[in-house]
Order: structure tokens, then sequence, then C-alpha cells
């Protein structure tokens, strides 16, 4: 495991820490036994930073991280968590909830801590309750060790975050898809620059980036490289080449993944790939782009929806569609996972959509949802839906007995 500092500490950090916002479900419940065991073996091949935060797993990711980090595990690691930056409504709420992530996590101090979220507005609102005190007043009764923030908003906000506070570090999401995407490149050099360590979350923009099989045309120029190397590996490697990347997070839920990671975490030095290698990136960036219709990470930020809809599901059926065609193979699976029948759920359609806007604050990347959901709507429903539906259901009894 290849390690890098955090500029302002000397910390030396696993440059993968582990996300614990996708860890493996069984029964609509973070599978523990099986989650529990994937963190541990991470942290015995040299992952030293878990990241977690209040929402996460409808809240149930932090008292999960607690159990999976006793025997021990508490001890070597940075633990990081967040603040709810959105449910903060007084100065006192700001103590409340860092008092209730200590008893959830089972610590008694965060190593470090974000404010979670921040775009424009959230930082105005904070600022105004009090936050800088409250990180002050946190640190000097060693609640948290160090302050940093999370950021999904416009690039111009970035920087007076930046120059607001003495930040130890900040989280961006970055990958070769969000280059002048949030913060973006000129974020990343910028707060790298101001001596902050970052820390990368989406480097797989919730996956679309190492799809195992990904569209042909993307596929095809991956083939022309001189070394070989899956798409996984690709996009990390791409991330890691930049020397001002302390950290990047992965939402690990499966062990063949973990393996993967923790292998190309080995070998991935900072300005290790050539000039050529990162022309090809360049390539399949542009192709991606013509290819993926909705700029959905599935972070799912945007749920729960007033009316139910699966909003990031839907997103995904719609992008693979673009990526990959085959439009009545994704019509069949989008009527079964979002009719509910399965999962014994209330339908989760595209079309349920009333335009209420409730998610658009939501989105971290600001993608107009009620727009684009009348899109899916249009392209994946239809008068028949109800009856792929049905059709669908029989046959995934078939296929499971």
């Amino acid at each position: 495991m290849l390690h890098r500092k955090m500029p302002k500490t000397g910390d030396q950090i696993s440059i993968l820490g582990f996300g614990c916002m996708r860890l493996p479900m069984k029964d609509r419940q973070i599978d523990e036994p099986r989650a529990i065991g994937q963190v541990r073996s991470a942290i015995d091949q040299g992952v030293n930073y878990i990241d977690t935060a209040w929402p996460y797993h409808g809240g149930q990711s932090e008292p999960f991280v607690a159990k999976a980090l006793q025997s021990g595990y508490r001890q070597r690691v940075k633990l990081a968590t967040k603040l709810p930056s959105w449910m903060i409504q007084t100065r006192a709420d700001m103590d409340k909830y860092l008092n209730a992530q200590l008893q959830r996590l089972a610590t008694d101090h965060i190593d470090y801590y974000l404010l979670h979220s921040l775009q424009g507005g959230s930082w105005d609102t904070l600022h105004n309750l009090g936050a800088l005190e409250f990180l002050d007043k946190a640190k000097k009764d060693g609640k948290i060790v160090n302050a940093g923030f999370s950021f999904h908003g416009m690039h111009d906000d970035f920087a007076r975050i930046v120059d607001a506070y003495p930040w130890i570090f900040c989280q961006i999401q970055y990958n070769y898809l969000d280059e002048k995407n949030q913060a973006g490149t000129d974020g990343l050099e910028y707060a790298a620059k101001r001596g902050l360590g970052v820390v990368v979350m989406e480097p797989l923009r919730g996956g679309n980036l190492g799809l195992l099989t990904p569209p042909p045309a993307i596929a095809s120029i991956w083939k022309e490289a001189s070394t070989q190397r899956t798409p996984v590996e690709w996009a990390l490697r791409w991330v890691w080449n930049r020397p001002e990347v302390t950290v990047v997070l992965s939402g690990m839920n499966d062990e063949a993944h973990i393996a993967e990671n923790l292998k190309i975490a080995s070998v991935a030095h900072p300005n290790s790939l050539g000039r050529k290698e990162l022309e090809l990136v360049d390539r399949v960036s542009e192709t991606y782009r013509k290819l993926m219709r909705v700029p959905c990470t599935g972070c799912a930020y945007c749920t729960p929806c007033p009316s139910n809809v699966m909003i990031p599901s839907c997103f995904e059926t719609f992008n693979k569609v673009g990526m990959f065609g085959g439009l009545e193979e994704s019509k069949f699976m989008y009527a079964l996972r979002h009719s509910g029948m399965l999962s014994g759920t209330a339908p989760g359609f595209a079309s349920l959509c009333t335009q209420c806007n409730t998610c658009l604050d939501k989105c971290p990347q600001h993608i107009q949802i009620p727009t684009m959901l009348a899109q899916v709507a249009a392209e994946l429903e239809g008068p028949d839906l109800q009856e792929r539906a049905a059709k669908a259901q029989k046959m995934f009894k078939i296929y499971a007995t």
C-alpha cells in the first residue's frame, strides 16, 4: 500500500481509503458480518483511512463502523465523518450532532471531521450560525483533530470556502469526467497550493467508469494502449497520477473489487502515466460524455422522493441505454426493477414525478432531475409498462427457482 502525506499534519495516509456509503446489503440492511470482514481485511492490508457520514445507509453507517473498528482496529486508522450541514439550524445543533456521532462511532475523537456537502449557500448559512467557532471549540476540546469540508457546489464558491478557515483538508468529487465540474482540476490545484490535503470521492463516477464490460466505443480505445489495464485501474490511476491528491475513497462492497483496488494502490505513484496514456484517457472521457445522458453518480442524495420515484436507478438504466444500446432489454429490466413487485414496495417509475422540485437543491451534480425524469419516462415506459413488469416478474421467478 502506498501512502501520501497530509500536508499540514504529516500524517501518512494510505492512498486508498474505505468509503462506507455503499456497503454490501442483505435483506435491505447492511450485511454486517460480510462488511466487517471487508473493512478489517482492507485495514490488515494497509488501508488506514475510513470514511463515513451521518446519513449513509439511512443512518446505519456510523454505528456499523463502530462495530467494524472494534478489537483494536480503531487505533489503526484515521476515522472521518461529517457534520450533516443540511440539518443544522442553530449553533447548538452542531454540538448536538457531533456528540451524537462520537457516541454512534464509540470513540472520543474524530480524526478528520468535515462539514458535509458544502455549496455556496449552505456554507454561508453555517458560517452565519457560527461554524468556525464550533470547529475551534471542538478541536480545543479534543473532540475533533482535523477540520475539513466536502464540496458539491459550483466552481466559483470553492476558493472562497478554502480561504475562509485554516482547513487541514477538503474532499472533492474528481475523476476524468469531472475535470471542469464542481471544484474540478482548478479547485484541486488551488487547494493544494493553499496546503490542504485533498480527499477524492467518486473516482469511478458512481461505478460507471469501472464497468467490467465498457461500451464498445470505450473498449476499442482502451485496446489501443500499449499496457492493458482494466477500466477500474485506468480510472484510479488517472486520479492518483495527480500529486495533489492525498487519498482516494472507494465505496468497496465486493471482495474481488477490494482486492483489485488494493493491488492498484500498491503501484499508483504520482506522475506515473505517460503522455500517450493520458491522451488515451482524454479520448475515453470525450467519448463517455457523448454517450452518457445524465451526469448522475448514484449518490442518492435526491432521495427519498415524496412520490417514491427511484431517481438514481431510473437514471442508471437511462444511461446504460445511451452507453450500450439494447433499448428493449433495458425497458424490460426497468419495468422489473421499478415496479416494486419483487421488493414489496410501492412503484418507483420516473412518470410518478410530480415536479415538486424537492430534489433539485439536494443534487450535488445540479441535474435538472424532473426534466430528465420526463425523458426517462418517454423512452423507457409507454402503455405496455405494467404488462412488461408482470412478464419480467414471471421470468425472474422462473430463473430464480
